[in-house]
This record gives structure tokens, sequence and C-alpha cells, in this order.
């Protein structure tokens, strides 16, 4: 049996399995971005919810794994030559998952760099503007009298959109007609910002019809139904 004894995050979530990839996550758009890999290529793995309620993610055991203190991070038993490999960093984890299984990259080195491009447009801009407006439009921020915040993100918002569109105009996917890690990392946001944050109007979301037809794609998969609910957030503490 693999031993992961080594290192300190198994002590808080001891794993059942140790033989197969430990995902320490929360469903929210970052989280599930692993989760939906995961259940897409079939690798084996074990899901550890991380309670921000309890404030797990500041725990030492979980900050031996990531000192950043965010989710979602994985612990692979099985990383290269043979030996575990913690990562954090969603987009890592996407680029390494995608590598280690050979799914959902381009086969060719000019379209591999292409789909990082577009990760990398994610976790750059779609990511912290979409989560900022999040903020501004459903959480404390929406209390604020002063709507020049709010009103920025969206306007961001909403230009990131027209990218996104314009992309999705003459092609299926955002790197064509192959559905890759690129999309696995955009469309948990894009539905996050219409959805849980309730901001479609906000941003004049019925102006981009070729994003809402992918993300519609992308929702009718069952690998993205699936691993959009995991692992299952914990009761509250």
């Amino acid at each position: 049996m693999t031993d992961l004894s080594a290192f300190p995050i198994t002590r808080k979530w001891p794993p059942a399995h140790p033989d197969r990839l430990q995902l320490y996550s929360l469903p929210t758009p970052n989280g599930v971005k692993v989760s939906i890999l995961l259940e897409e290529t079939g690798l084996p793995y074990e899901a550890h919810a991380v309670s921000f309620d309890r404030q797990d993610q500041l725990s030492p055991e979980f900050l031996s794994l990531n000192p950043n203190n965010k989710i979602p991070a994985i612990l692979d038993p099985d990383g290269p030559g043979g030996q575990p490999l913690a990562l954090f960093e969603s987009g890592a984890i996407l680029w390494y998952l995608a590598e280690k299984t050979d799914r959902f990259l381009p086969p060719d080195a000019a379209g591999r760099c292409e789909t990082l491009q577009w990760l990398m447009f994610q976790m750059g801009g779609i990511g912290p503007m979409f989560g900022q407006l999040g903020f501004f439009h459903k959480f404390a921020g929406k209390d604020y009298e002063d709507k020049r915040p709010r009103d920025r993100y969206a306007a961001e918002s909403r230009r990131l959109l027209g990218v996104l569109d314009q992309r999705l105009a003459t092609r299926a996917w955002v790197m064509g007609e192959e559905y890759s890690i690129a999309d696995i990392a955009i469309f948990p946001w894009v539905n996050n910002l219409i959805g849980f944050y309730g901001a479609g109007e906000l941003v004049g979301f019925g102006d981009f019809p070729h994003v809402a037809r992918a993300l519609q794609a992308f929702l009718a998969r069952p690998a993205v139904a699936r691993g959009l609910a995991i692992p299952a957030r914990p009761p509250a503490a």
C-alpha cells in the first residue's frame, strides 16, 4: 500500500485509498475545475472537503501542502518518476493532469501553448474579475453606497465575455472542435457569474450568444454535472 504519511496533510484528512490521487477542495469555480477534469479523465481519486467555516484552509496541515491557503490542492501518489507529487493552483493542476493522462490538450506543441494561453486568460482575467464582481454584487460589497467599484468590475467582466464570445463565434470550444482544459477552466466561472452571483443582467449576458451556447454544451456533459458537486460541502461548524 502507498505510504503518504510523510505529508502532514494526511493527518488531518487520512486517505482511505492512499494509492489514489488525493483532492483537497470545495465546489467553488476554482475547485470544480479539478474535480471536473478528474471526472472527465476517469483517474481514481479521493476527494476531501476543506471547510472554510472551520478555517481548514488555515490549518498547519493544509498550509503544509499549500502555503497560499487556497483550494484546490492535490497530492498524487503516482507523480513523475513514480514519486508522490503535491501541487496547488488550479491552473497548474489542470495542466499537470492533462499532461499525465494525455487528455484535453492538443497533440502538437503549438496547440498546447495556445491552450496554455487561454488557461492563463482565465487565471489572470476571468477568475479575478468575475470574483471581484461577485463580491460587489452579491456579498458584503453590495451594501457599499459607492457603486463605482461594482461598475468597474462589471465593465471589465463584460469586456472579457466579449473576448470569449468572439473566440467562440467560429468554433465549438475555445480551442476549436475539441474540448480542452481551457474550457474546463473558463466555464465554471461563467456559470458562477450568471448563476450563483446572479450577475447575468448586470453584465448583459444576453449579448454573448456564443458564450451562452458553449456554456450549455459544457453543463450538458455528464462529467461536468458530477464534478460541479465534488466534494460535497461539509456541514457548517
